[in-house]
């Protein structure tokens, strides 16, 4: 990481080989303002070799930073959001702890999680029935895991706003939670 670049600009020059103004500067170039995603995404997998994900994270970003999107809108006009943790519990626990309704109770009451095959991801209405919620698992090294809530079709900016900071405490309560129970199997 260069001295004074942001954690995440280093994560991205790692897995991409460049940083974020570096990928801005080479969308200026090639006029990306006011294209389409789509055409942008395609551009950046077929030239760059990107992968969707990290297309799809570099054109949010430009286009957040650029004053082109608000942060957190999607292109119909609703809004999502995500929030992610590492917890030290294999990604099958994880995945329990959304599924099985009495250990969800413990840490994230009055949720119904329903529509959904378990598997390494879940999806759910959510209980306003306009949003939905997608959960992904993944290991991450021996006992450890990690799972990512992305909470999609929010009204507006402050229902966006509201929705990440419960994920964010929400998934440390799981956290503390498995962690907790996880030290007193051994």
């Amino acid at each position: 990481m260069n001295a004074g670049e942001p954690r995440s600009s280093a994560g991205m020059r790692r897995a991409t080989g460049r940083d974020r103004a570096e990928w801005f500067e080479v969308l200026d170039q090639w006029g990306a303002r006011g294209r389409p995603y789509r055409e942008i995404a395609d551009w950046l997998v077929a030239e760059h070799q990107l992968s969707k994900w990290w297309a799809q994270k570099l054109i949010v970003e430009y286009e957040e930073a650029r004053g082109l999107r608000d942060p957190g809108i999607r292109r119909d006009g609703t809004f999502e959001v995500g929030a992610s943790k590492t917890v030290a519990v294999p990604a099958e626990r994880l995945l329990a702890a959304f599924v099985d309704a009495r250990v969800r109770a413990r840490w994230l009451p009055g949720v119904t999680v329903s529509g959904s095959q378990p598997s390494e991801a879940l999806r759910f209405d959510w209980k306003d029935g306009a949003s939905r919620v997608v959960v992904d698992f993944a290991s991450s090294g021996k006992g450890k895991s990690q799972v990512s809530v992305q909470h999609q079709r929010l009204r507006n900016a402050k229902a966006a706003a509201e929705m990440k900071a419960f994920w964010r405490e929400r998934l440390s309560a799981l956290k503390a939670l498995l962690e907790e129970s996880a030290g007193t199997d051994r």
